[in-house]
């Protein structure tokens, strides 16, 4: 405690005053002394703490009420009061309200998914902190009754401008009342419009119909609250016999591939031998025609020759054509005096002779 105050107290307990009187009575000698006043910042403190302790409770009722938000990119806030819901969002930024009157609940706009598939298991809490949700596979018959599993992804998102009215007619679960029953009756609707056997050959198909489907019932509900923005058919799940079937029938297709991709091997080749062969004979036709014609064009050119001679020569030629030759014959005669002599008929020049002396021998020879 201060200085100032203990002395002041120490003055006040120094003596009481009697009743009735106006002197202080008791002992301690204090005599007649006036008690000292109020130091001046008590005065003060005292005037001021009305004000602090208002400022205090101020101070603890923001805390503990807490009237302002804080609203993130990709998220919405949805102001109410007295249970009622504004029909404009709150754009992301700060933004106050009256504490137990009014409430601001926040929520996402940004794509989330759900994951159709057989491992899952259904939680609502996933999607809300993740924006990813996990639900069963979707199950639904083909047009015989056989039982298909589908497993698709669906990604969407809450469109902020028509928020607050989505979320007064759905409530804060509006993708459990909104996608899931539509994509569910969806896809059994077309998948029981084909039979097992065709759903993996129509896979592309399939997923263009189912999302066109979930599309034109998304869109149908009223104020167009939901975007949808993907939908990925994952894995169709047939039947094991089903499936055994569709091998079966893969096989003998592969088969009858293959035994096709022979004969048309088999043709081919044998096309290329013909067209070899027929290479060959069109090559030795050629060659032969090419002959023919060569030994026609030196033919052709000997009779033109021969033509041209006999056109040249004249009596006088033919007569100094005699006398060469039977010059050439005198001079053999020199050399073989026992030829015989063979004369041409008609001709007075002999064109052929033989040796006497040989013809000797082969008479001898004879005999």
């Amino acid at each position: 405690m201060p200085a100032d105050l203990n002395d002041y107290f120490k003055n006040r307990g120094g003596g009481n005053k009697g009743p009735g009187k106006n002197k202080p009575v008791g002992g301690g000698g204090g005599g007649g002394r006036k008690p000292p006043e109020t130091p001046e910042f008590l005065k003060e403190f005292g005037k001021k703490t009305g004000f602090l302790y208002a400022l205090i409770a101020l101070i603890a009722l923001f805390v503990i009420a807490k009237p302002f938000t804080v609203i993130n990119s990709g998220e919405v806030g949805i102001k109410s009061t007295a249970g009622k819901f504004a029909t404009e969002p709150l754009a992301p930024g700060f933004h106050v309200f009256i504490p137990f009157l009014q409430q601001v609940r926040i929520v996402d706009t940004k794509v989330r998914s759900i994951n159709y598939t057989a491992s899952a298991q259904h939680n609502m809490a996933n999607i809300r902190d993740s924006g990813v949700m996990n639900a069963s596979s979707i199950t639904a018959l083909d047009k015989r009754g056989l039982l298909i599993s589908i497993d698709i992804t669906v990604q969407y998102r809450l469109k902020p401008e028509s928020a607050p009215q989505t979320i007064a007619t759905y409530g804060y679960a509006w993708e459990e009342k909104i996608i899931n029953p539509i994509v569910r009756d969806v896809v059994r609707a077309v998948v029981g419009s084909y039979t097992a056997e065709e759903l993996p050959v129509e896979r592309k198909k399939i997923a263009s119909e189912i999302r066109l489907g979930i599309e034109e019932q998304v869109i149908a509900k009223a104020g167009n609250p939901v975007e949808l923005t993907t939908v990925n058919l994952r894995e169709i799940i047939l039947p094991p016999k089903i499936v055994e079937q569709i091998e079966r029938v893969q096989i003998a297709q592969q088969e009858g591939d293959r035994v096709r991709l022979e004969v048309i091997r088999a043709q081919q080749e044998a096309e290329k031998v013909a067209a070899h062969a027929k290479g060959k004979a069109d090559a030795r036709i050629i060659q032969a025609k090419g002959q023919a014609d060569a030994i026609k064009i030196k033919a052709d050119a000997k009779a033109y020759e021969n033509i041209k001679i006999g056109k040249s020569l004249t009596a006088e030629m033919l007569q100094l054509k005699q006398i060469e030759v039977q010059g050439q014959f005198n001079e053999a005669l020199k050399t073989n005096t026992n030829a015989q002599i063979f004369l041409t008929p008609g001709g007075s020049t002999p064109n052929i002779w033989v040796d006497s002396k040989s013809r000797q021998k082969k008479i001898s020879a004879e005999q």
